[in-house]
């Protein structure tokens, strides 16, 4: 993988974690919410104007942008399982930014997420 080939996979894979994270603050804001044909007009608006939620759609749309860009540098088959960096990056920050849990199955999980895309990426 050349150089421009793995910064356009990363960017890609931190935009999509970023997205989440955004998302998760946008829920955070907005609160608990029933999706319903009753109330679809009234959550709708706080989406639509909760600015965490309007972040994380554009680092979506961004992230599709730069990713084609990857895949047209990258094979797919490597490209993809390296979307799992995404895991270890939200982990990290939902632990630090949202108070989540961090356990030992956590961390052990993340560890061999990390061994994983390593022998993918060197094979």
């Amino acid at each position: 993988m050349t150089s421009v080939a793995f910064i356009l996979v990363l960017t890609g894979v931190l935009l999509n974690a970023c997205a989440q994270l955004l998302l998760k603050a946008g829920t955070n804001a907005v609160g608990h919410f029933e999706f319903s044909a009753s109330n679809i007009m009234q959550v709708l608006p706080k989406f639509l104007l909760e600015w965490h939620i309007l972040g994380g759609l554009m680092c979506y749309a961004i992230s599709v942008v730069v990713w084609i860009g990857a895949l047209s540098r990258t094979p797919v088959s490597v490209a993809y399982p390296m979307l799992s960096i995404g895991y270890v990056v939200n982990a990290a920050a939902a632990w630090y930014l949202f108070g989540e849990a961090l356990t030992i199955t956590r961390i052990t999980g993340i560890i061999v997420i990390i061994v994983g895309v390593y022998l993918i990426t060197r094979s």
